[in-house]
This record gives C-alpha cells, sequence and structure tokens, in this order.
C-alpha cells in the first residue's frame, strides 16, 4: 500500500533546458495522487539547509518554456560528507518527506543513490547536456543544446564561405563529447575533436589542408572544451603553418550559451514524460531507481548501476563524419 503523502523535488549540477517542464510535469503527477509537493531550493545545499517550498498547480504554471531551473542548482561537497548528508536527511524527516524526485546528472544521481541507501523513496531524472548517463538513450537539455550549437555552426559556415575561411567552434562537453559530435555531423565538419577520441593539432591542420586542395570555400573545426590537444593547441599550431594550409582560422568559443535558451519541443516532451514516470514508479512503489528512455519506451535502471558512471560518446560516428567530410 502507497503509503506516500509528502514529496520533495530537487534540480542539481548543470542546469539543462528542459529542468522546468520537468518540476511542472512532477509536481502536477504528484498533485494528481493526493500528494503535498515541496521544492527544494539550490539541489543538495538547499536539502541540507532545509530551504523548501510548497509547490501548488500554478506555482509552476508558465514556466514550461524557460531555460534553467526555478528551484535553483548549487554544488554541494558538504553533501558528499557523513555530516552534511546525516543533516539532508534530517531536513527530510523534519519536513516530513515521504518521497524523493531528484533531476540531475551524473553527480545529481549519485547523491540520489546515497539517498536510498539511507532509505528514502527515490525516483531520478536524467537531466544534463552532455547526455553521458547509463540507463538512458538521451538526457534532458541535450537536444536544445547540440541545436544551439548547430545554429551557430551554420552562421558561421555562411560568414566561412563568403571569406574562404576555417572557423574552430568550441562547445561544451568537460568529459563527454556528444554535443560537439552531434552538431559537428549535422554541421557537416571537417574536423570534430572529442574527449573519447583525440585528433591531434597536426592531423587537424592536415585535414583542413585536403578540404583547401579539393576546392572547398571554407572549413569548420567543432572542439569540445575537454579535448585535451583542444583549441589552444590547434589554433598554435595553425598559426604556425599558416602558409601550408590555405584557410585562416577564426575561433568561436560557445561556452555557457550552450546551456541557456528555450528548450526545444523534444526537450519539453521528454521531460514531462521522465518525470510523470518517476511519481509513477514512486507511486507503485518502487525506488532506487532513474528512470530513462530506451528507444521510445520508457524504462527503469537502478541507482547502483548509475551512480558513479559516465557513458562515452560513439566514437564510431566519427568515421562516419570523416568519410562525409570529403
Amino acid at each position: 500500500m502507497n503509503t506516500i503523502k509528502r514529496m520533495a523535488i530537487l534540480t542539481s549540477g548543470g542546469d539543462a533546458p528542459g529542468m522546468n517542464a520537468a518540476i511542472r510535469a512532477a509536481t502536477r503527477a504528484a498533485l494528481a495522487q493526493g500528494w503535498e509537493v515541496l521544492g527544494v531550493r539550490n539541489g543538495y545545499a538547499g536539502l541540507i539547509s532545509g530551504r523548501m517550498v510548497q509547490l501548488g498547480a500554478r506555482d509552476v504554471g508558465g514556466i514550461i518554456q524557460n531555460g534553467g531551473t526555478m528551484l535553483g542548482s548549487a554544488r554541494s561537497p558538504e553533501f558528499r560528507e557523513p555530516a552534511g548528508h546525516a543533516h539532508a536527511l534530517a531536513c527530510l524527516k523534519e519536513r516530513g518527506v515521504d518521497a524523493l524526485v531528484v533531476v540531475g546528472g551524473n553527480g545529481t544521481q549519485t547523491g540520489s543513490h546515497s539517498l536510498h541507501e539511507a532509505g528514502i523513496a527515490v525516483a531520478g531524472v536524467p537531466s544534463t547536456i552532455d547526455n553521458d548517463l547509463y540507463g538512458t538513450d538521451v538526457t534532458i537539455g541535450v537536444d536544445t543544446a547540440v541545436n544551439i550549437t548547430l545554429e551557430a555552426i551554420d552562421r558561421l559556415r555562411t560568414t566561412g564561405s563568403s571569406h574562404q575561411r576555417g572557423f574552430l567552434v568550441e562547445t561544451m562537453g568537460r568529459d563527454c563529447g556528444y554535443i560537439a559530435l552531434m552538431a559537428g555531423i549535422a554541421g557537416g565538419a571537417e574536423v570534430i575533436v572529442i574527449p573519447e577520441n583525440e585528433v591531434g593539432p597536426h592531423e587537424v591542420a592536415e585535414r583542413l589542408q585536403a578540404a583547401y586542395r579539393r576546392g572547398k570555400s571554407h572549413a569548420l573545426v567543432v572542439v569540445a572544451e575537454g579535448a585535451r590537444q583542444g583549441t589552444d593547441a590547434i589554433v598554435q599550431h595553425i598559426k604556425e603553418h599558416h602558409d601550408s594550409i590555405g584557410f585562416d582560422l577564426r575561433v568561436t568559443r560557445l561556452g555557457h550559451v550552450v546551456r541557456g535558451g528555450s528548450p526545444t519541443a523534444r526537450d519539453r516532451v521528454l521531460a514531462t514524460r521522465l518525470a510523470a514516470a518517476a511519481v509513477d514508479q514512486l507511486a507503485r512503489g518502487v525506488s532506487g531507481v532513474m528512470v530513462g528512455l530506451r528507444g521510445e519506451d520508457i524504462m527503469t535502471t537502478p541507482l547502483a548501476e548509475v551512480a558513479g558512471k559516465t557513458r562515452p560518446a560513439d566514437r564510431r560516428l566519427l568515421e562516419l563524419a570523416r568519410v562525409l567530410a570529403q
């Protein structure tokens, strides 16, 4: 028998477009179950300090189109310490929270697992622009991030073609190159450089030179920020060998703009489906799982299998990108 009376929602880690859609869906799905809903301010830091607000249906109205998270997010090293973790558990007990929906990426879901092990009913919702979580084919926010990167690539390609130039676009991806890989393929990049498969500056120069010799009017290099031999090394090498390459190279670093903006329709629908499914799992008495999308079906994965792991980008797609760049 389901004994949940009060559920809390928490967003943590890097913000991702679609988090607000998840908050909205989880809130209204829980209210439909007859539960009270609390929103935790500023992630695990807010959980430790007990910063929670009551959420009703109208409190989450008009947010589905907004990027970021209305609840806020913050890093919390204290939560990883025994004292901070114990304080978070005490705050949940004090506020009478029976279950928790946690929206976020790898570090966030690792925290979810620790709460589950401590006896809290938890369901995780995968949200990260890196798309590097086990247990789901796609995470909330990545579709928007790829499309923002692609829009920049398309605009720069127009300028590059007009001026016989090469452009290097650096996008987010500290440990996982998914955004760079997908935007690079969709944008027709000559070279894609990601942490999972390093392409050295010398090879980048060779590919640009080959593109110039084939008569291309422009060239495009897409680099994930976490690549070890990344933007700075490539730019320096190109400067030193400029005369033999053919293209001038201009650099655009997208930075945190990739996280911002209104979520795409796909991210809004994905967030809605996953957050509602998380509430449904809790209502069924299922805890300690993360909901995810595999194909078109919503599936669950134990948080124990998600915590502390990352899923790299598919390096096989790099070869496809190389072939298509000819």
